[in-house]
């Protein structure tokens, strides 16, 4: 990091720190437009993700459902044909005749192992019948859903682990498909039928579905992904195209300026300036050679005349733009200090040893230099004024600070200042931000931020994010912040 203090007796030599990194049109136009199609890629398949994890529960969901749905209609139809048949007035006093016939009739169902616990309840809560006899007889509080299903209520069908008193034979089973169905005895006494089964033929069906639906699912998601790919692709190009164009019309804009800026430099230099230059010497003859009494009126005229060829010669320095491809930045800045010091101004700069630039961005971060020390010089009143430039892998930064008198943002300039005003349009049409800070008293901070690695107008209209207004009609950020935004250098 270099710092270069200049003053009234203090010249720095400088050296160029600013290097050129264009790139090729045609190269920097295909990696862009790849980096454009790897995040349109990289968010499509976050999106996959996004859209197929909950259609991936939503179908696990279903197929549980459906598998449920199958278990109470088997259970269902396994109460109305097997079961319902022998529930006998002989089954309910519990002969032993009768419980047997019901173990026969229901002994393929638990020897194939679809079924491994079945119980028959009365509307009592008193179980009637179970494949485990120590239960037969017992009585159990009924459920609201218990009451609800001998009224006539829907059955259920639940997959999860079995917890409850009745189930201490189950306790120990794992995930368990329960199937609660309403029956009839033969004398049509209401009657509940419970079956419990494996929740591993759930599962199984959950899984076949599962693979059955996500591919074909995934399949449509990532051809529409593709699909949409080829437009957007076309798309990046064309926005491509368009900020080249925008590009081309900006660095056409400075081009002109500084164009027209040499032209009036050397339109005042080799006429203007050289016509008043013969004007001083025609006046110092004829105050040589006239009358002793109108030798003050000629030493006045010739004093102020001379005064102003200095003035249209500071006028034109300012005008006339350095060459930055022969001289750099760093060195062009420093030219920029004769006006300060003439009026005694104390100046510095602070440029980092590995600044990067482009030439666009290299002229946009002069003019901002040459305008603020321009203001700086001419309304400012300061004793110090600074330059610095940061750079971080996102932008570049430049802040010219003075510690003059100051201002209010919040007033409007005076008519005729435009520099600031067309500096902030260009400075925002190659998509950077101006903010000018000061407070009354305390002295003003121009800063410019742009963009990082893009040619000017890359990315026209991306701002820096900071909380001050902005005014609309130039893009300049306004705020009433302290005054300079680093240490100044001591006067003298």
């Amino acid at each position: 990091m270099r710092k270069l203090h200049a003053g009234k007796t203090h010249h720095a030599t400088t050296h160029d720190t600013t290097h050129d990194t264009t790139t090729a049109p045609e190269v920097t136009e295909r990696r862009e437009v790849r980096a454009a199609v790897a995040r349109f890629l990289t968010v499509g398949f976050l999106a996959l993700v996004l859209v197929a994890t909950p259609v991936a529960f939503w179908i696990r969901a279903e197929a549980e459902q459906h598998a449920l749905a199958n278990a109470r209609d088997i259970t269902q139809r396994l109460a109305d044909n097997v079961v319902g048949p022998l529930i006998t007035n002989q089954l309910l006093a519990q002969e032993p005749a009768a419980l047997r016939s019901l173990d026969q009739r229901l002994a393929p169902w638990l020897a194939n192992g679809n079924v491994t616990r079945i119980k028959v309840w009365d509307e009592h809560g008193r179980v009637v019948y179970s494949d485990v006899k120590s239960l037969i007889g017992q009585d159990f509080e009924q459920e609201e859903w218990a009451r609800r299903l001998l009224a006539g209520g829907p059955a259920t069908a639940t997959l999860e682990s079995q917890t409850a008193e009745e189930n201490e034979y189950e306790a120990d089973s794992g995930e368990l498909v329960e199937v609660y169905v309403r029956s009839t005895s033969q004398t049509g006494a209401p009657m509940i039928f419970e079956t419990y089964s494996s929740g591993a033929g759930v599962r199984r069906e959950q899984q076949a579905v599962l693979v059955g639906m996500i591919p074909p699912t995934l399949l449509s998601l990532a051809v529409l992904q593709v699909a949409q790919l080829i437009p957007a692709v076309r798309l990046a190009r064309r926005i491509q195209d368009h900020q080249a164009t925008r590009t081309a019309l900006l660095r056409c804009a400075i081009e002109a300026s500084d164009q027209e800026r040499r032209q009036i430099a050397a339109e005042l230099h080799d006429e203007v300036i050289q016509n008043l230059s013969g004007l001083a010497y025609a006046l110092e003859s004829e105050e040589r050679r006239g009358p002793p009494s109108m030798g003050p009126v000629f030493t006045n005229a010739r004093t102020m005349l001379q005064n102003d060829i200095r003035l249209l010669r500071a006028m034109t320095s300012e005008l006339y733009p350095p060459d930055l491809d022969e001289l750099g930045l760093e060195a062009s800045l420093m030219r920029l200090e004769a006006p300060l010091v003439e009026r005694g101004i104390a100046f510095r700069i602070d440029i980092p040893d590995n600044l990067v630039l482009d030439r666009d961005h290299t002229v946009l971060v002069y003019r901002v230099a040459r305008e603020a020390l321009v203001n700086a010089t001419k309304h400012s009143s300061a004793q110090a004024v600074g330059i610095r430039i940061r750079q971080s892998s996102q932008e570049t930064q430049i802040t010219v600070s003075d510690d003059g008198v100051g201002f209010d943002p919040s007033e409007p300039g005076p008519d005729g200042h435009f520099g600031l005003r067309i500096l902030g349009d260009t400075i925002r049409l190659a998509g950077g931000s101006l903010d000018i800070s000061s407070t009354a008293g305390t002295g003003t901070s121009v800063t410019a931020t742009f963009s990082v690695g893009t040619p000017a107008a890359r990315w026209a209209g991306k701002g820096f994010s900071r909380s001050s207004a902005i005014d609309s009609a130039t893009g300049i950020r306004r705020s009433g912040a302290g005054p300079a935004a680093f240490s100044l250098p001591d006067k003298g």
